[in-house]
């Protein structure tokens, strides 16, 4: 394994390149050969995955490789070339980019039985899971480099390591389930935790299915100065083995879950207009505070570039249908209709996506959505304007901030960069 990480470490650009390309020295990946990179999409802009990308990419093309780029957009849209520019910046050229179908260009190498199902879940689930991912990774690649940032994630506890290969670039029967899992087990319980439910199944999908790969990961812990704003990577880890993976998730514990000593009322959220688009992704706002917020409190969203709900068009019509209305009004709504049950994905998404009646959530969109379209899916609504100048995100610091009329909110300019909770709430 390659590694350098601490919580005081900042790994700047010049160390960073010679650690990229001391993983490529160690996997040998300089002589001619073929490889193919798995980044994240723009939504992980802060992982540090496009440059790495494009260093590994200049690497190697100076020795005569061939190298494919395949974005693990997962059921996210297809990047703009602007997007795609934005992330990996201008010296690559644009054909060397694929695009992931989560629908269409995914083979099924196996399937994962109801009986193993049902031990992860407690009896919750037993259905059978198939193991479909992109058909380019068996596409006779010497080499297949996995980039990405572990952080705390809803749906499998930290984001990153075989998720990026059987979620990223999977199809869509392990996507639907894998986060119908993660939701009747119980976000809360899963939320920053390194082993889960969801990541045994993720692991056991590669371990099994998909071992002949020849797969190397490398993973960042990134950390943002509240103070300054800069971010600055914690960690690198690359190599082929667990540890990689457990290693970076110990730093990511301490870099990017903070444990409040008490529940703020009312807590903002600000979403990065390139980030964040869709409620699809927005929702972070709310995976990443419900630990945090006080019975009967509020979460304001400030959400200027909102255009959208789901970023799959099949994902969007369902959540306009069916709405954000909690666990049971969700799982009487996938019992009583199959367009539900063949899309367990956006079930599991109405359950993460609800309060369960517990504190108010209140989205205030841009131009892009109106205020009627986010009362529909079981949301109050402030147009952003209105809503940012009471909470101007340019005035504002992350953490508690006391406002000129005496209240006080709890602040945040990215819910992507981590996890917020109550000590007394999280039991990690």
């Amino acid at each position: 394994m390659i590694s350098k990480f601490g919580e005081t470490v900042s790994i700047q650009s010049d160390e960073l390149r010679e650690l990229v390309f001391q993983t490529l020295e160690n996997v040998d990946a300089t002589s001619p050969s073929r490889v193919l990179i798995l980044p994240p999409d723009h939504t992980r802009l802060n992982s540090m995955a496009g440059p790495i990308t494009a260093m590994v990419y200049e690497r190697l093309t100076a020795n005569g490789v061939q190298v494919d780029i395949l974005p693990t957009l997962g059921t996210h849209n297809p990047m703009t070339e602007a997007q795609l520019r934005m992330m990996f910046g201008d010296s690559i050229p644009f054909d060397t980019f694929k695009v992931h179908d989560w629908r269409n260009d995914v083979i099924n190498k196996g399937t994962i039985s109801g009986e193993r199902l049902s031990g992860l879940s407690n009896g919750k689930v037993d259905f059978t899971v198939d193991v479909e991912v992109n058909k380019m990774l068996f596409d006779g690649y010497d080499l297949i480099l996995s980039v990405g940032q572990v952080v705390p994630h809803e749906v499998v506890g930290m984001a990153n390591y075989t998720k990026n290969v059987v979620v990223g670039a999977g199809g869509s029967d392990i996507i639907n389930k894998s986060h119908f899992l993660g939701a009747v087990c119980n976000m809360e319980t899963i939320l920053g935790r390194t082993d889960t439910p969801v990541r045994k199944l993720f692991n056991h999908a590669v371990e099994t299915y998909l071992s002949d790969l020849p797969i190397t990961y490398i993973l960042t812990v990134m950390e943002q100065d509240y103070d300054s704003g800069e971010m600055h990577m914690r960690g690198f880890y690359a190599g082929e083995e667990t540890d990689v993976y457990n290693e970076a998730c110990t730093l990511a514990r301490a870099a990017n879950i903070t444990l409040l000593d008490r529940e703020p009322k009312k807590v903002v959220v600000y979403l990065d207009p390139h980030e964040f688009q869709s409620t699809w992704l927005g929702n972070k706002a709310i995976y990443r505070t419900r630990m945090a917020i006080a019975d009967d409190g509020e979460l304001i969203v400030l959400a200027p570039a909102l255009k959208e709900f789901g970023e799959d068009p099949t994902i969007d019509r369902l959540i306009r249908k069916y709405g954000y209305f909690g666990t049971p009004a969700t799982l009487k709504a996938v019992e009583e209709n199959e367009e539900l049950r063949d899309n367990l994905g956006a079930a599991a998404h109405l359950i993460h996506g609800s309060s369960e009646g517990r504190f108010k959530i209140t989205y205030c969109p841009g131009p892009n959505m109106s205020l009627d379209e986010i009362r529909s899916v079981g949301f109050e609504a402030v147009d952003y304007d209105e809503m940012a100048a009471r909470y101007n995100p340019d005035k504002l610091k992350d953490g508690f901030n006391t406002l000129p009329g005496g209240e006080e909110i709890f602040y945040i300019s990215n819910p992507a960069l981590g996890l917020w909770a109550f000590k007394e709430k999280f039991r990690g």
